[in-house]
C-alpha cells in the first residue's frame, strides 16, 4: 500500500475527503517525526512504539575491495509492533 491508497482507506474508514485525510496524514507524521527528532519515545497502545537508538561507530568492510572501513555512530527510527497489531498479522 502506498500513501496514495492509505489516504484513500483514511478518507473512507473517517468518512472524511481525500483533502482532509492527507492533512490528517502528513499532520500526524510530522508529529511523529518531531518527537523523535526530540529523542523522545512514540507509543500508539495496541500498535506499536516508534523509538530512537542510538548505533555506536563500527568497522565494516567495503565488499567490493575487501578493505576495513569505519562506519560513523548514527542515531536509527526504530518501530516495535504492539500485541495486537503482532496479533492480527499473524491470523
Amino acid at each position: 500500500m502506498n500513501k496514495t491508497e492509505l489516504i484513500d482507506k483514511i478518507a473512507a474508514g473517517a468518512g472524511l475527503t481525500k483533502v482532509d485525510a492527507k492533512k490528517a496524514l502528513d499532520a500526524t507524521v510530522e508529529a511523529i517525526k518531531g518527537a523523535l527528532k526530540k529523542g523522545d519515545k512514540v507509543q500508539l497502545v495496541g500498535f506499536g512504539t516508534f523509538d530512537v537508538v542510538k548505533k555506536p561507530a563500527r568497522e565494516g568492510i567495503n565488499p567490493a575491495t575487501k578493505q576495513k572501513i569505519k562506519i560513523a555512530a548514527k542515531k536509527v527510527a526504530k518501530f516495535k509492533a504492539g500485541a495486537e497489531l503482532a496479533d492480527a498479522v499473524n491470523k
